[in-house]
């Protein structure tokens, strides 16, 4: 490699396997990071669960984030979707950033890169794409919600559909995992010989 500090952004809508491919490049020895899992730790500080309850109506019970009923609220309404994704965001990525400036190389689940410009911060980007079937099917299936919500998920996102993503690595998430497996190791070798 070529460089100290490789940064390479995973992404794909919701319900594509983003965490899948994530953790088979972990299970590979890579130091592998995850937005939602930074977000998380975030949610356990009392000062950013209070600028949340302070934008969104009844999302805070006993101190604590209601996540379902304000996923509820921001996936039915796309300006309340950019409210809370203006504040969440730039903190994960201060977060992320600081963990990933240590490693050689190092990748980052993001599930909303293109949506914020982010892509511009990575060396590369991973990009998962999936039937939309099984999207809803793995939403419906992880979320324990219905179809039609899952749909919703999916239609308030970047639409993957109907993009060009020629400079990135693709992985199409539409066979089984050992294919998938495959793929992920093969891309990896791609990055490592790149950079």
């Amino acid at each position: 490699m070529t460089q100290n500090n490789i940064k390479i952004a995973i992404t794909g809508g919701i319900g594509s396997g983003k965490s899948t491919v994530a953790n088979i490049i972990k299970s590979k020895g890579f130091a592998v990071y995850s937005c939602d899992e930074i977000y998380s730790e975030l949610l356990k500080n009392s000062d950013f669960i209070e600028k949340i309850g302070s934008m969104f109506d009844g999302v805070i019970n006993n101190g604590t984030l209601d996540r379902k009923k304000l996923a509820d609220i921001v996936f039915n309404d796309t300006s309340a979707l950019k409210k809370l994704d203006d504040l969440t965001h730039k903190e994960i990525m201060r977060a992320a950033f600081e963990r990933m400036n240590d490693e050689k190389l190092s990748f980052l689940e993001v599930p909303v890169l293109f949506e914020n410009g982010y892509e511009k911060y990575f060396d590369s980007v991973i990009v998962i794409l999936r039937d939309k079937d099984k999207r809803i099917e793995s939403i419906v299936e992880r979320d324990k919600i219905s179809a039609n919500q899952a749909q919703l998920r999916i239609n308030s996102q970047y639409n993957y559909d109907f993009n060009n993503f020629m400079k990135y690595y693709v992985i199409h998430n539409d066979d089984n995992f050992a294919v998938l497996e495959a793929m992920v190791e093969e891309t990896i070798d791609k990055i490592i010989k790149k950079f």
